[in-house]
């Protein structure tokens, strides 16, 4: 696992403590790319979360084309409806309402680049989420808190968030924005000159 010291494209607290827990050695350099500015035009959530992964990992490579970028991406999915982070509370509320009313799924693509070699690993991850029906207050409460703030789906299944979910099916590191078994299995893929 020490074997390959990376820089995360990513400024997610959620990112850092999950692969710090994990023992992995890493910098971070945030990309300056614009997820607003991404199209999703005839994409499924899933190649959105890739196309958008892939951008930030190219944002910083350009800087240390001999490193390794490690980027990630997460959405969530709503009957095919790419759900991002709310831009204001009413935003938060209506994405909330909708995705608490059934099943939906949490998907994070994650991206592995070393641009002087061109390697790219793209591969994501799937969790689907099924949620507790909120009450009235309970929706009140949670777009109050703020805790939707910077987060796809508008909730952070490790803040608070998993009081409101029945149960899930996959990841549940996916759901907090990076799936550690993924993220394993690529490295253990990586084999540099």
């Amino acid at each position: 696992m020490e074997k390959y010291r990376f820089i995360l494209a990513s400024a997610s607290p959620r990112r850092k403590e999950l692969l710090t827990r994990a023992g992995y050695s890493f910098d971070i350099v945030v990309s300056n790319i614009d997820e607003s500015k991404i199209s999703a035009q005839g994409l499924t959530p899933a190649q959105f979360a890739c196309k958008a992964a892939i951008a930030k990992a190219y944002d910083v490579a350009k800087k240390f084309p001999d490193k390794i970028i490690v980027a990630s991406d997460t959405v969530a999915d709503f009957n095919g409806e790419i759900i991002g982070k709310a831009e204001s509370a009413e935003q938060a509320e209506a994405i909330t309402r909708k995705l608490f009313s059934g099943p939906h799924k949490i998907i994070t693509a994650i991206v592995i680049v070393k641009k002087d070699i061109s390697l790219e690993l793209a591969e994501y991850d799937t969790t689907i989420v099924y949620p507790i029906k909120m009450s009235e207050k309970q929706i009140k409460e949670h777009i109050t808190s703020g805790i939707w703030k910077d987060k796809a789906g508008a909730y952070a299944i490790q803040e608070g968030g998993d009081k409101f979910i029945n149960r899930i099916e996959g990841s549940e590191t996916n759901v907090m924005g990076f799936s550690m078994e993924l993220f394993e299995k690529m490295m253990k893929k990586l084999t540099l000159p």
